[in-house]
């Protein structure tokens, strides 16, 4: 393959993807580890990508430092999250102890017929608020309250976490890349999904796929320690054994 084809090829599955790593790169692309890393070299220097450690990144994955407010976060890909707020929802049995993340696709789960006999865990009180209406067994945590994403967040959160062991944690995430991991652009919110997540026996992360290829400032978890559960795999993630399709 001559070189401009392979740069065409790299541009291309970036522009698909928002990041790729060098050993998928080399896979795709039949390539050595050293061809790719020069490869990657010369579109940074032309200004083609970003190259990051193990990998690179489209120009367009903006890194994003804040969240958008949670009223217009809920009108944005709203079948999509309905779909993947079913199926987590679905896993849910009557001996669970659940810790639900602050979110717009976690709180659909609330309205999937969520399984009203396990004991839930949250720190948002739209979250908390719905829970208890349906008669469910519900703690919130205490903190500090931030509005933009409606949830509890600080050092008393984090530290009333620890006295908990979930089975399941259902979390969001602002943006997902294999060598980010799992990111959110803020640090109170980081530090709470960490604890969490460290804390639940079963980790599952929820999101769309134009979460995909995205970057926020804080990353909270790696990209092996949950089972992601989105509407559609991209093609580069494709080959990870930790994504779950629920597209119809």
């Amino acid at each position: 393959m001559l070189t401009e084809e392979r740069f065409g090829k790299i541009l291309s599955i970036l522009e698909e993807n928002g990041t790729v790593t060098v050993s998928k790169l080399m896979e795709l692309l039949d390539a050595s580890e050293s061809t790719i890393r020069r490869d990657l070299n010369t579109l940074d220097a032309r200004g083609q990508l970003i190259k990051v450690h193990g990998g690179a990144m489209t120009k367009n994955a903006a890194y994003r430092t804040k969240d958008d407010e949670f009223d217009l976060r809920k009108e944005q890909n709203v079948e999509e999250k309905v779909d993947i707020a079913r199926y987590a929802a679905g896993l849910i049995t009557d001996t669970d102890v659940v810790y639900l993340d602050a979110g717009t696709t976690t709180e659909m789960m609330i309205d999937a017929s969520l399984n009203r006999n396990a004991m839930y865990v949250t720190n948002a009180i739209g979250h908390a608020r719905k829970l208890a209406a349906l008669g469910c067994r519900v703690y919130l945590l205490g903190g500090e309250f931030k509005g933009t994403t409606d949830a509890i967040v600080g050092e008393e959160a984090v530290i009333s976490i620890s006295k908990y062991n979930f089975t399941k944690g259902f979390f969001g995430a602002n943006g997902i890349t294999i060598e980010q991991g799992f990111t959110t652009p803020e640090v109170k919110e980081a530090m709470i999904k960490r604890r969490a997540m460290e804390h639940a026996r079963d980790v599952y992360l929820l999101a769309d796929a134009t979460k995909f290829g995205q970057i926020s400032a804080i990353t909270f978890g790696a990209f092996d320690e949950a089972q992601i559960i989105t509407d559609v795999i991209p093609d580069t993630f494709r080959s990870f054994q930790n994504i779950t399709e629920v597209s119809k």
